[in-house]
C-alpha cells in the first residue's frame, strides 16, 4: 500500500493508521515516497514538516544469536531524508536536517541541527542552497493550497490509473493460463507452450507499454520545478506506473534489455542487467557491452525541499556499475569506467574514460 499511497497526500494518513506517529503533520503532497520500511510501525515517529524521498528503512530492532530488542525511531521535524537512507534507533540527528542519498546517520557525538548531512562516513554540508529556495514561496499560504489540491486531482487519476493498468496486467496472465489449462488437451503442444510463455512474458511487455504511452503523453525533459509544477506531478506519474517488480522476473537475460528499450532507455547491445533499476528510462542512455549488477540504481531526478530537478545521464560503452551503487542525474560515465559497489555518484559528475571510482560520494580510487 506504500507503493499505491506514496507521493501522494493518502500516505500519510495510512502510515497514521499503521501506528506511526507523525502528529502534528503538514500536509505537502510528499511527505512520504512509495517505498518506507519499517521493524515496528508503533516505534516509528517522523516529526512535523518532513519531506522523505523513497527507500527510507526505520531499523526498529536489533538481532543477536541469542535475543532481539526494539526500540523507538524518531527523525525530527523539518528534515529532508534523500533516497536509501536507513535510520537506526538513536539517530543523532535533531530539527532541519537535510540527510542526503545512501548517507550514514550518525549515532555518537553531538545531536546535527541546521546542516546537511552527506556520505559514509557523513560530514556537514550546507543546509539547502539558494537554487532551492526559489519556490518557497509556493510552500505557504494561498499558493500552497491553491497548489495542493491541483496536486491531489492528479494524484488521485494517477491511483486510478495504477490500479486499472495493474489489474488488466492481472487479467491478462489469468487469460493466457486459464486458456493453456482449459485447451490443454485440443490445442498442440506447441500452442499450448506459447500460452503458457504469454502469461508471464505478456503482463510485463503490456506495462512496458502503458508507461511509454504516458511517456508520450507528457514527455519527461531535464527541468527544475515546484512539486507543485505539472510537470512533477507527470514524472510521479511515471514512476507510478513504472514495472520494475515486473521486470525483474527478467534479471539476467536478454529479454529484460528488451523490455527497457520498449519503455525508452537507449540501450546498447550485449550489456548485461543483473537487476538494475532506471527510474527514468527516457532520460538514460548506456553504451554497448556495459554491467549493471544487482540492485543498482540509475535515478535521473532528485527532489530537494519542495524543489525537483531532472537531467540526463549517460553511461558508456564497457561501464560496469557495482552491486547497490546508485547514479544520480547529469552524470558522464566515460567508456570502460567502473564505478564500485555501494558507491553513491553525485549529480552532475563526470567519470574518466577508464577510470575506476567509488565510496561515498564516489571519487577516483
Amino acid at each position: 500500500f506504500t507503493y499505491l499511497f506514496g507521493d501522494s497526500s493518502l500516505i500519510v494518513h495510512f502510515l497514521q493508521w499503521l501506528g506511526y506517529r507523525l502528529k502534528p503533520f503538514v500536509q505537502t503532497g510528499v511527505n512520504f515516497g512509495t517505498e518506507v520500511m519499517h521493524a515496528n510501525p508503533s516505534l516509528s515517529a517522523v516529526g512535523s514538516g518532513t519531506m522523505v524521498a523513497d527507500g527510507l528503512h526505520l531499523v526498529n530492532d536489533e538481532v543477536s544469536s541469542t535475543s532481539f530488542r526494539v526500540s523507538r525511531v524518531a527523525i525530527g521535524p523539518h528534515n529532508f531524508v534523500g533516497n536509501d537512507v536507513t535510520y537506526p534507533a538513536g539517530g543523532r540527528t535533531g530539527d532541519n536536517v537535510l540527510l542526503g542519498t545512501k548517507v550514514l546517520v550518525p549515532i555518537d557525538g553531538k545531536i546535527r541541527e541546521g546542516v546537511g548531512l552527506l556520505g559514509s562516513p557523513c560530514f556537514e554540508i550546507p543546509r539547502s542552497v539558494e537554487r532551492d529556495m526559489r519556490f518557497d514561496h509556493l510552500r505557504t499560504g494561498e499558493a500552497l493550497r491553491r497548489g495542493l489540491a491541483a496536486k491531489n486531482r492528479c494524484d488521485l487519476q494517477t491511483i486510478g490509473i495504477f490500479l486499472v493498468t495493474r489489474w488488466l496486467g492481472v487479467f491478462l496472465f489469468a487469460l493466457f493460463y486459464l486458456a493453456a489449462v482449459e485447451l490443454y488437451e485440443l490445442l498442440p503442444h506447441g500452442l499450448n507452450a506459447v500460452l503458457f510463455a504469454l502469461s508471464v512474458v505478456g503482463t510485463p511487455v503490456f506495462l512496458c507499454g502503458v508507461q511509454r504511452c504516458i511517456v508520450a503523453l507528457h514527455p519527461t525533459q531535464p527541468t527544475i520545478c515546484s512539486v507543485y509544477h505539472p510537470d512533477f506531478w507527470w514524472a510521479e506519474r511515471i514512476w507510478k506506473v513504472h514495472p520494475i517488480h515486473y521486470l525483474h522476473a527478467f534479471d539476467g537475460t536478454p529479454f529484460k534489455n528488451l523490455l527497457w528499450r520498449l519503455m525508452g532507455v537507449q540501450l546498447g547491445r550485449r550489456t548485461f542487467d543483473d537487476g538494475a533499476h532506471i527510474s527514468e528510462p527516457t532520460l538514460t542512455a548506456i553504451g554497448d557491452e556495459s554491467v549493471l549488477n544487482y540492485r543498482s540504481k540509475i535515478q535521473c531526478h532528485s527532489q530537494e525541499d519542495g524543489t525537483f530537478k531532472c537531467d540526463r545521464t549517460m553511461v558508456g560503452a564497457g561501464c560496469t556499475i557495482g552491486v547497490g551503487a546508485f547514479v544520480l542525474y547529469g552524470v558522464t560515465m566515460g567508456e570502460g569506467s567502473m564505478l564500485a559497489a555501494d558507491s553513491f555518484l553525485m549529480k552532475g559528475e563526470d567519470v574518466p574514460r577508464g577510470a575506476r571510482w567509488g565510496g561515498n560520494p564516489a571519487m577516483e580510487m
